[in-house]
């Protein structure tokens, strides 16, 4: 066996290879690129060097580089895994000319399979059933004779062409004119060459292939067939073996046919024999041979209880048993899904960015095996495959194996950035793939239900909150958040029928345009915010029906106030961080991306109770009940931790509470700031705490304590510090913490001091007026209620 072997791959297929090198004791060596220095095959592998930039072409493509790392490094081997270059014949040789071992088929089967023009050629001697086609064609003319012969529609293909690239159906000699440039400048560009032919196209087409493996000494076997007919724009989006709705006979000759077609080359290692199946007829035709792992093996290993990179590594160390004694019969169905960062609901353009939230499916009884590269906090950047994770399952029969798969993945979550998953739940739990009827054309004609709002704009400082918010953490110096006034969106969120804790947007000062993709109803609460909807204007506390595809535009507050919250019936479906689904953004957690929210971003909608969303609509609060927004602010307090004598002097106090201070512009959700005149202080310096009378050793604060730093008051907001060095001569109360979130610069503040039992009197009564939409005793400064 080899004492370490490099792995030619990023992702979670270097992940795997890594895992069964370890399980075999072999070393491993990581190649990565500067984009994948923290990725997760880098910390899996016992050694890992550097090979380039981020782009492919710089780094997992240069051959000569990794080459040097193995030698390097020490590795006797090289498995090039599947993509970039499994499939490349001279890196094969060259692995070879510097003494490595090349895990995976030779050289000369790459080349005998690398063209299709070729392999179909192959095939055809072999007695492989072919579709009509051509050799390769000189230009669109003998295109369009051949089309006329074989007959439409034909499909235009790249000889060297893969993945799906440099394919184009042509339903007519107009059509065949048009692609035959824009396949020919893909296949050059991709490629590095022109070569074309024509396929007779199967409108009612079945993808199936077989798994064969060769020992490189003319013995071959086949592992079953995979279906792979979901795809999407010829790329594969779901796989499960055995195929539905084969007869036996069918099973045995595609296997049949895929080893003697191996047997011809004398294949060796891992490999896939794909045709075409006529859904209509049952006839199935050659379509291509992949020459390396595929993505979907992991079914064929479920099914056959066996492992492939592991078989590939004992054959290409001379220590894998005889063929004939290995070959295991099936057992079960299998299904593995592929889980993309990309959005469907925009031609699945890809997605880029932080995963805040990764959670796959642990239920024992599913035993769901997961091959991935990500977790939370791994970035998706735009250099590479989408592909974040396989979800395979396996069951006793077909019904077994879509029920376990359902389940898998409702237990699957996501956050931060787009992906299929919620595509894929859709089309698993469709009547078409429970009944095994899909074509190679079905994914195109899936409508996409798509719970979610666009941000068209992202307005000035737009976030996910929910109430009571990130809460018994500042033990380790995490703040609360939630939303700043609190009020207000408990009222919203009562207003539209939610629960008071369920998640909304805080805006501030100017709003976003959102695009929602599901009808709700959504309610705007705090500040009032010039809002239109499809054009239309939308009242302040009143819940409004929000139809699929309205465009609701938020603009800039419109009077007094800072912050407007909006909330829709169901919530904001964010993951929970530490117990909220608040958004920090100093912490970069919580939220969507721990952050705000920009422009191109997604919501995600949390499903509402059906009945709820047809439910009438709620009046919204009576004038009178609504919070009143105002510049001239009275907001209650308790005296203490830090007042008269020891701190302050009796007529800073005074003072303290007879001013009316301004807020200062440089405030935020971490502190309001206030200009007003300085204390007298009742001491010369903070002693042994620092040289100025404010500076005290550090003692714990609470959201709304009024912190003087030196000289300037500043009110702690949600997101401000846990404990610091400054001294608190009152504190706000519960009950009229909302005020914070809506005090404007230039705005004017007079505290009022409260007795303990007031306090909890105006409490209590903020949420009785809560509870009853509005209803209820005012907060006990009586004022700006």
């Amino acid at each position: 066996m080899f004492k370490k072997v490099l792995i030619a791959n990023r992702g979670e297929i270097a992940c795997r290879i890594i895992r069964t090198l370890d399980a075999l004791g072999v070393a491993s060596v990581a190649v990565y690129s500067e984009a994948d220095y923290a990725a997760r095959h880098v910390d899996l592998a016992g050694e890992a060097v550097a090979i380039g930039p981020a782009a492919v072409a710089e780094s997992y493509l240069k051959g000569d580089r990794i080459i040097r790392a193995a030698v390097d490094s020490g590795a006797e081997a090289i498995h090039p895994g599947y993509g970039l270059l499994s499939e490349n014949a001279d890196f094969a040789d060259a692995c070879a000319a510097a003494g490595l071992v090349f895990i995976g088929p030779t050289a000369a089967n790459m080349r005998a399979f690398g063209l299709k023009h070729t392999a179909r050629d192959l095939a055809r001697r072999s007695d492989v059933a072919l579709l009509p086609g051509t050799e390769l064609l000189a230009d669109r003319n003998e295109a369009a004779a051949a089309a006329g012969r074989i007959g439409y529609p034909v499909i235009l293909k790249s000889t060297a062409g893969g993945g799906g690239i440099g394919m184009r159906v042509c339903g007519d000699a107009a059509q065949l004119l048009d692609a035959y440039a824009a396949v020919e400048r893909l296949s050059r560009s991709h490629f590095g060459q022109a070569g074309m032919y024509l396929e007779k196209f199967i409108p009612r087409a079945r993808h199936v292939e077989v798994q064969i493996f060769g020992d490189g000494r003319g013995d071959a076997i086949a592992l079953g067939e995979r279906d792979c007919s979901a795809q999407r724009r010829n790329q594969k989006v779901i796989e499960e073996t055995p195929a539905p709705h084969l007869s036996d006979a069918t099973r045995r000759a595609l296997c049949d046919t895929a080893v003697r077609l191996a047997k011809a080359v004398a294949y060796r290692s891992a490999g896939t024999v794909e045709f075409v199946l006529d859904a209509d007829s049952g006839a199935f035709y050659f379509l291509e041979v992949n020459t390396r792992l595929q993505v979907e093996h992991p079914v064929t290993e479920a099914t056959h209880g066996v492992d492939l990179v592991e078989w590939m590594v004992r054959l290409a160390a001379g220590e894998l048993p005889a063929l004939s004694t290995l070959k295991p019969g099936p057992h079960g169905h299998a299904i593995e899904v592929r889980l993309y960062a990309e959005d469907p609901a925009k031609q699945f353009q890809p997605s880029a960015g932080l995963l805040t939230e990764v959670t796959f499916p642990t239920e024992p009884a599913l035993r769901a095996r997961v091959d991935t590269w990500v977790a939370a906090g791994t970035e998706i950047t735009p250099h590479y495959d989408p592909l974040i994770a396989k979800l395979i399952v396996h069951g006793d029969d077909r019904a077994d194996a879509i029920a376990k798969m359902r389940r898998a993945l409702a237990a699957t979550r996501l956050e931060g950035i787009e992906t299929n998953l919620f595509y894929l739940r859709d089309f698993v739990g469709s009547d078409v793939f429970g009944q095994g009827r899909v074509m190679t054309s079905t994914l195109a004609d899936v409508t996409y239900y798509d719970p979610s709002i666009d941000v068209l704009a992202a307005g000035n400082f737009s976030t996910v909150q929910d109430y009571p918010g990130r809460l018994g953490y500042w033990d380790v110096g995490l703040p609360p958040n939630g939303p700043m006034d609190a009020l207000a969106f408990r009222l919203g969120n009562r207003v539209v029928g939610n629960a008071e804790g369920t998640a909304g947007l805080e805006l501030t000062v100017t709003g976003p345009t959102l695009k929602f993709n599901r009808r709700t109803v959504a309610c705007l609460a705090g500040a009032r915010m010039k809002a239109t909807l499809d054009g239309v204007a939308v009242p302040q506390y009143t819940a409004f029906d929000i139809p699929e595809g309205g465009v609701l535009k938020l603009g800039a507050i419109d009077g007094g106030g800072v912050r407007t919250y909006l909330l829709v019936r169901g919530g904001i479906d964010a993951a929970d961080y530490l117990g909220s689904k608040s958004t920090f953004t100093l912490g970069l957690y919580g939220g969507h991306g721990g952050r705000t929210l920009r422009t191109g971003d997604v919501l995600h909608l949390a499903e509402p109770d059906e009945s709820t969303l047809d439910a009438p609509l709620y009046d919204g609060l009576p004038a009178e009940a609504r919070p009143a927004i105002t510049d001239e602010w009275h907001i209650g307090v308790l005296d203490g931790p830090h007042a008269a004598p020891d701190f302050f002097t009796p007529a800073d106090i005074e003072t303290l509470y007879a001013t009316a201070w301004q807020v200062h512009y440089n405030s935020a959700r971490t502190g309001v700031r206030l200009i007003g005149p300085k204390p007298q202080w009742a001491r010369p310096d903070g002693g042994d705490a620092g040289l100025h009378p404010s500076n005290i050793h550090d003692t714990a604060y609470a959201v709304g304590a009024v912190d003087f730093t030196g000289d300037m008051p500043i009110i702690l907001g949600p997101d401000g510090p846990s404990c610091g060095g400054f001294v608190c001569p009152v504190t706000i109360v519960q009950a009229e913490l909302w005020k914070i979130g809506q005090l404007r610069p230039g705005d004017r503040v007079r505290f009022v001091s409260l007795r303990d039992e007031e306090a909890n009197t105006s409490e209590q009564s903020q949420d009785e007026r809560v509870q009853h939409r509005g209803v209820g005793v005012p907060p006990a400064s009586k004022k700006n209620v």
